[in-house]
C-alpha cells in the first residue's frame, strides 16, 4: 500500500450570493497572476517570497482583493513562481497572461488546522466548508478518502462550478499478473493491442460536427454581445463541454481497464504537437487525445504497481516482421494494411504487427534497465 495524493472531482451548487464571490475569487486570482507577471516582464522576475510581500501592500492599496480567501491570492502567486522555474528549467515556454475567455477559471485555497483544532475546509454529508464562502451542497457522488490538502473551485464558461479535492490517500496496489502487451495507437481503431484486440476509435467530435456548425452559423447571425449572442455562444459552449466529458470518460474507463488486466504495458512515445501540423488530419488527432491518455495511463501504473514502458517515436514499429525482424521499407505507405514477410512467410495485419514490435521493444528496454 502507497500514500499517493488523488483528486476527486464533484458538480458544486452555490447560492446566489456564493456564485458572486467565486466569480470575484476567480478574477482576483487572475488579477494577481497577470499583475505580478506584468511585474516580471518589465523587471527580472523575483521570488515568490518577494512578490508575496508586495502582495499585502496592493492589498492594502486595492481593497477589494481583501473580499476573497487569502489563500486564493497567495496560491496565484505560487502558481506564477511555478510556471517561471519550469520556464527556467526549459521545461515549458515564457508564462502566458490568464484570459477570463478561458474555457475554466478556477482559483485554490489550502487547508489549515487553527489552534483550537478546527479547520477551514470541512465536509459533511453533501456539503463542503470552504473559506469565505461558508457551507456549499455538492453532488457527492463517491465517497472522499485520505486527509484532504486543498480544494480547487472551478467555474467554466457554461456557468457550472465544480470543485476538485486533493488528498493523500492509500492506495492499494492491484495483484500481479504475467499479462504483457503493446499498444499502437491509431486513427481508424483508437488502440490495437498486441494481443489482438482493436479498441475502437469512438469519433466524438464527428457525432456533434453538424450541431456545432448549426450553432456556429447562428453566432454569426448574431449581434456580438446581445442577449441572444450570448443565449447561442453559452449552447455552444455546453455542446464543447459534453464532447470533452464523453471523451474524458472514454478514455479513464479504457486506460483503468488496461491497468487493471496487465502486468506491463507499453506504448509509444507520441509527438502530438508535430502530428498536428498536418491540417488533413489536426482534427482528428485532437479528437482521439492520445496525449490525455498516456497521461492516465502513466499516474494510473504508478498508483496500482504496474509498469508502463515508453519507447522512442522514432521506432519503426509498422515496417519490421515481429517473427523475424525483417525490415519491410514497403509498409511506410499507410495504404498498405496487410503484408507478408519474405523472409519468413509470415503473414501481418499492419497495426497488430506495430503492436507486437512495440511490446517486443519495451520488454527489451525494461531487461536492460533492471
Amino acid at each position: 500500500m502507497t500514500v499517493r495524493e488523488k483528486a476527486y472531482k464533484f458538480r458544486l451548487c452555490p447560492n446566489k450570493e456564493q456564485k458572486i464571490l467565486i466569480n470575484k475569487s476567480v478574477g482576483c486570482a487572475r488579477y494577481v497572476y497577470n499583475h505580478f507577471l506584468d511585474k516580471a516582464k518589465e523587471n527580472e522576475y523575483q521570488s515568490y517570497s518577494k512578490f508575496s510581500k508586495q502582495l499585502t501592500q496592493l492589498k492594502k492599496e486595492m481593497k477589494w482583493l481583501k473580499e476573497p480567501d487569502k489563500f486564493s491570492l497567495q496560491n496565484a502567486l505560487k502558481d506564477l513562481d511555478r510556471s517561471f522555474k519550469n520556464f527556467f528549467k526549459g521545461k515549458y515556454g515564457f508564462p502566458k497572461f490568464k484570459s477570463k475567455k478561458n474555457p475554466k477559471n478556477s482559483y485554490r485555497t489550502n487547508k489549515f488546522t487553527r489552534k483550537s483544532g478546527t479547520t477551514n475546509i470541512e465536509i459533511k454529508y453533501n456539503k463542503i466548508k470552504l473559506p469565505k464562502l461558508g457551507w456549499i451542497k455538492f453532488r457527492k457522488s463517491k465517497e472522499i478518502k485520505g486527509e484532504i490538502l486543498n480544494v480547487t473551485v472551478t467555474r467554466t464558461n457554461t456557468d457550472k462550478y465544480f470543485i476538485s479535492i486533493a488528498v493523500t490517500e492509500d492506495i492499494e496496489g492491484l495483484a500481479k499478473t504475467d499479462k504483457q502487451i503493446g499498444i499502437d495507437l491509431g486513427l481508424k481503431e483508437f488502440a490495437i493491442i498486441s494481443d489482438g484486440e482493436k479498441i475502437a476509435n469512438a469519433r466524438i467530435l464527428k457525432q456533434y460536427e453538424k450541431k456545432i456548425g448549426r450553432l456556429n452559423r447562428s453566432l454569426a447571425r448574431k449581434e456580438k454581445g446581445s442577449n441572444n449572442w450570448y443565449k447561442v455562444k453559452n449552447k455552444l459552449g455546453k455542446v464543447h463541454e459534453k464532447i470533452a466529458n464523453i471523451r474524458l470518460d472514454f478514455l479513464h474507463k479504457l486506460s483503468t481497464k488496461l491497468i487493471k488486466e496487465n502486468q506491463l504495458i507499453v506504448v509509444e512515445t507520441l509527438k502530438v504537437k508535430n502530428m498536428l501540423k498536418n491540417s488533413k488530419l489536426a482534427k482528428s488527432i485532437s479528437d482521439v487525445s492520445w496525449s490525455k491518455f498516456i497521461e492516465l495511463l502513466t499516474y494510473k501504473a504508478k498508483w496500482y504497481g504496474r509498469d508502463l514502458v515508453k519507447i522512442d517515436t522514432f521506432f519503426v514499429s509498422s515496417q519490421l516482421c515481429s517473427n523475424c525482424g525483417y525490415k519491410n521499407e514497403n509498409v511506410k505507405d499507410l495504404k498498405v494494411r496487410k503484408w507478408e514477410c519474405p523472409e519468413c512467410k509470415s503473414f501481418w495485419d499492419r497495426d497488430i504487427n506495430a503492436s507486437i514490435n512495440i511490446l517486443n521493444e519495451g520488454l527489451k528496454i525494461k531487461a536492460s534497465t533492471t
